[in-house]
């Protein structure tokens, strides 16, 4: 009798480890299943996170092609200005040499007429004596 209450002791054990094993397992597969989970949502987040990067990026190198761009019209826009404002200032230095030549004609023909003048009325001085 003493010796049949032990096995049944040592069965029973026996099943409880068994079942300890069991649920020990259940709770390993569990824990896998939860870290795999995990993992999963980790590289969902990168990804996310490197997509958004890309974007960023991609943002900053349109921006920075955009600005580019404008400091370019600028430029052209500058340098289109000095040119009329050379070309203009070209324009009445021309007109101012024009100016001063047709003085300078008009001078010239004032003071022929008036020698002219002097020699006609020396002539005439002349005849009256």
């Amino acid at each position: 009798k003493e010796k049949k209450k032990e096995k049944k002791k040592k069965k029973k054990k026996k099943k409880k480890k068994k079942k300890k094993k069991k649920k020990k397992k259940k709770k390993k597969k569990k824990k896998e299943k939860e870290k795999k989970k995990e993992k999963e949502k980790k590289k969902k987040k990168k990804k996310k996170k490197k997509k958004k990067k890309k974007k960023k990026k991609k943002e900053k190198k349109k921006k920075k092609k955009e600005k580019k761009k404008k400091e370019k019209k600028k430029k052209e826009k500058k340098k289109k200005e000095k040119k009329k404002k050379e070309k203009k200032k070209k324009e009445k230095k021309k007109k101012e040499k024009k100016k001063k030549e047709k003085k300078k004609k008009e001078k010239k023909k004032k003071e022929k007429k008036k020698k002219k003048k002097k020699k006609k009325e020396k002539k005439k001085k002349k005849k009256k004596k």
